[in-house]
C-alpha cells in the first residue's frame, strides 16, 4: 500500500480533484502521469485528460488528501471520495493559466473549491492545480511489469531491474512526455497504451538495423529493452543495459497486419520563460530563457526572433545571439550589451517556427520591464 502523510505536510501547489463534468470538451489522448510529474510539469498537462494513482485518505480536519508516498496534496470531491490506493481519471488544469473570469469557472465557489481568494491576486501558473475527475476507482500494484505500471507506480519500481516492451517514439517525437532526462545523446521514448517512458544510455540499433531518433519513420516499431528504473524531476527513465535493445513482434501481429499508425502529436507551445511575462525590476544584464513543450527544429528559429524596447517608435531591434539546447528544449537569448534601465522590453517569436514534426509554434510575445541596473 502506498504511504500516508499527515495533512500538515501537504505539499504546494495544491492539487484538487473534483468528481464532476469536464470543464472542456477538448479532445486529446489520455496520458498516464505520476503525481510528481503533474506537479513538476503543470504547463505540459494543462487541459489534458490524465490518469494518476495515489493513496487517498480523509484527514482529521475533514479534508481529503492524496499522496504518492513522498508528497501529499489536497483532494476535493463533489461527494464522498474513495479511501485508499485509487486511480483517478480526469482533466488536469493549472488555474494560473486561466483567466479569473473564465466562464468555465463560473459554476464553482473559488474560495471553497480551489482555495482562491476572489478578492486577492489571481494565482500564478503552477500555484493551484486541479483534476476535474471523471472516475475514481480502487487501485492495486500491477502483477506484470509494463510501461504504464512504471509510470503510475514509480516508487515501487525505482532502482529495480525490468524488461519492458513498447512502441518506439524517437526523441519524444510524438510529444508524450514533458521533458527529457538528458542523460545521453541517445535518449529515446517508449510508449504503450496511455503511458510513455524515457530510455537512456543505449543506441536504438542492432546488428542489422538502426532506428531514427529524429524522424517519425520508425515511430510505432515494437521494441524491448532491459535496464534499471530511475526517477527525477517528475520523470521516469530506464538506464538500459548494453546490448539489451531489440525489435520485437507487436502483441497481436499477424502476417497481413496493418502498419501501426501514430497520430500527430500536439503542436509545440511555450511553457515557461525567464523573466516571466509582466515581471518588473529585471536586471539590465539579464538573459532570456524560453522553454517549449515539444522539440523545435533549430533551423526554423533563424530570422523569427525579435528583441526590442516597447517604447521605441520604430521598434528597433536590440542586438542578441541565440542558442537552442535541444536536450531540454530551451532557447537561450544572450544580449550583446546590458539593456537600458527602466524600459519595457519585448521578445517576439514570430510565425514560421516549427517543431521537429513540422507542426507550427503559435506566435508568442514576452514583455517585461528592467530596473535600475
Amino acid at each position: 500500500m502506498l504511504g500516508w502523510l499527515p495533512w500538515n505536510r501537504i505539499a504546494l501547489p495544491t492539487v484538487l480533484v473534483l468528481a464532476t463534468a469536464s470543464l472542456s470538451g477538448q479532445p486529446s489522448t489520455r496520458r498516464a502521469a505520476s503525481i510528481a510529474s503533474l506537479v513538476t510539469h503543470p504547463g505540459f498537462y494543462h487541459q489534458r485528460p490524465i490518469v494518476t494513482i495515489g493513496d487517498v485518505s480523509l484527514t482529521a480536519t475533514g479534508h481529503y488528501q492524496i499522496t504518492d508516498g513522498e508528497r501529499a496534496m489536497a483532494v476535493v470531491f463533489s461527494g464522498g471520495g474513495p479511501v485508499g490506493p485509487s486511480e483517478v481519471q480526469g482533466q488536469f488544469l493549472d488555474l494560473g493559466r486561466m483567466n479569473e473570469d473564465d466562464p468555465r469557472l463560473a459554476q464553482y465557489d473559488l474560495r471553497r473549491t480551489f482555495q482562491i481568494d476572489p478578492d486577492g491576486a489571481w494565482p500564478r501558473p503552477g500555484d493551484v492545480l486541479a483534476i476535474i475527475a471523471r472516475a475514481a476507482t480502487p487501485a492495486s500494484p500491477p502483477l506484470d511489469v509494463s510501461i504504464r505500471g512504471l509510470v503510475l507506480f514509480p516508487s515501487r519500481y525505482r532502482d529495480q531491474r525490468v524488461t519492458v516492451t513498447g512502441q518506439f517514439a524517437g526523441s519524444n517525437l510524438l510529444g508524450d512526455l514533458p521533458d527529457a532526462p538528458a542523460n545521453s545523446r541517445w535518449d529515446f521514448v517508449m510508449r504503450s497504451a496511455d503511458a510513455a517512458i524515457w530510455v537512456s544510455d543505449i543506441m536504438p540499433r542492432g546488428d542489422d538495423f538502426e532506428l531514427s531518433l529524429d524522424a517519425r519513420i520508425d515511430t510505432g516499431r515494437w521494441v524491448a529493452v532491459t535496464g534499471t528504473v530511475q526517477e527525477g524531476r517528475g520523470l521516469q527513465w530506464i538506464d538500459a543495459e548494453a546490448d539489451s535493445f531489440k525489435i520485437v513482434k507487436p502483441p497481436t501481429e499477424t502476417a497481413d497486419a496493418e502498419p501501426v499508425r501514430i497520430p500527430m502529436g500536439p503542436p509545440p507551445e511555450v511553457v515557461f520563460s525567464t523573466p516571466i511575462g509582466g515581471e518588473t525590476d529585471v536586471e539590465t544584464a539579464t538573459g532570456v530563457r524560453i522553454q517549449f513543450s515539444r522539440d523545435i527544429d533549430p533551423s526554423t528559429l533563424q530570422g523569427r526572433i525579435r528583441v526590442s524596447y516597447v517604447s521605441a517608435v520604430d521598434a528597433a531591434q536590440i542586438e542578441f545571439s541565440t542558442r537552442y539546447r535541444a536536450a531540454v528544449r530551451v532557447l537561450e537569448i544572450d544580449l550583446a550589451q546590458p539593456l537600458d534601465p527602466f524600459q519595457g522590453v519585448r521578445i517576439e517569436l514570430t510565425d514560421g517556427i516549427l517543431g521537429t514534426d513540422e507542426q507550427p509554434l503559435p506566435p508568442w510575445t514576452l514583455e517585461f520591464e528592467t530596473g535600475s541596473q
